[in-house]
């Protein structure tokens, strides 16, 4: 039987994106897949897709993982269904662009309730279903968890704030045999990725309009990196970095952080607004 084969899988934003690719490759590797998204009919129409594909029928349940009720209401029915909960991925979350000094307080406040405080809330809810299964804990972060960029108003901060709660849990809950991997990927390949921005970077260098502020990096395709984030789960790897090359760029910016302030910037397509 595949590893994964008893396996009850739980993914947040899995209706679209990398959240439904790595749904898919979850599904396809014989686990229960829960997506869980905010649109009820968007979850329905992503899983009857996959239904036709894999042996065990994808559940959708909407929700919106910002509230504590919906949470809640969630993991209850994940236990009441399945009895277990093997795997939870915490995929759901936004980008955004934006000066720094443009950024309010409120805009801060949003996004980090989006991409990181929804990240606690659905952790705590089920924390004890995943300490029960030795489980696994997969938290989405970004390259920009650990390097920030210009022009990415809230998001930096959001993403960061994901990667120090991840490191805590890895240090609390290991020696419990939770396995907690982050997962810090470059530009996602997408269907909007040229004009996505382009509202939000108005006034902006162009740079800022695309995918990764941009950052010189070849897009990732959300397939590729869903079978890397699922080998990563098989080896209970600490972290995933992708592209791997931007290791280098983190390690020289803590010890040379004027240096990697260069690189980066040489790594930036700049052009005037």
């Amino acid at each position: 039987m595949a590893p994964w084969g008893e396996k009850v899988v739980v993914v947040t934003g899995g209706s679209a994106g990398l959240g439904l690719a790595i749904a898919e490759r979850f599904a396809r590797a014989g686990s229960q897949v829960v997506m869980v998204g905010r649109d009820a009919e968007r979850l329905r129409h992503a899983a009857d897709n996959l239904a036709t594909n894999v042996d065990k029928r994808p559940v959708g349940i909407a929700a919106d993982v910002t509230q504590q009720c919906d949470v809640e209401s969630l993991f209850a029915q994940v236990h009441d269904q399945f009895g277990q909960l093997d795997v939870l991925v915490n995929n759901a979350g936004r980008s955004s662009r934006g000066a720094v000094l443009d950024t309010t307080v409120d805009d801060f406040a949003e996004l980090l309730d989006v991409n990181f405080l929804s990240v606690v809330h659905c952790t705590r809810a089920a924390a004890e279903m995943l300490l029960q299964s030795r489980g696994h804990l997969v938290n989405i972060g970004s390259l920009a968890a650990k390097q920030a960029s210009r022009y990415l108003g809230a998001y930096p901060v959001s993403k960061f704030a994901v990667a120090a709660y991840t490191h805590q849990l890895r240090l609390e809950l290991s020696d419990h045999g939770l396995h907690v991997l982050l997962v810090c990927p470059g530009p996602i390949e997408r269907p909007d990725a040229g004009n996505r921005y382009d509202s939000a970077a108005a006034g902006l260098p162009e740079s800022a309009k695309q995918p990764g502020g941009g950052v010189k990096l070849k897009r990732i395709a959300p397939e590729k990196l869903a079978a890397e984030i699922l080998r990563a789960c098989e080896r209970r790897q600490p972290e995933l970095v992708v592209p791997a090359k931007a290791r280098w760029l983190f390690a020289i910016s803590q010890l040379w952080p004027a240096w990697g302030d260069w690189i980066l910037s040489k790594k930036t397509k700049e052009h005037t607004p």
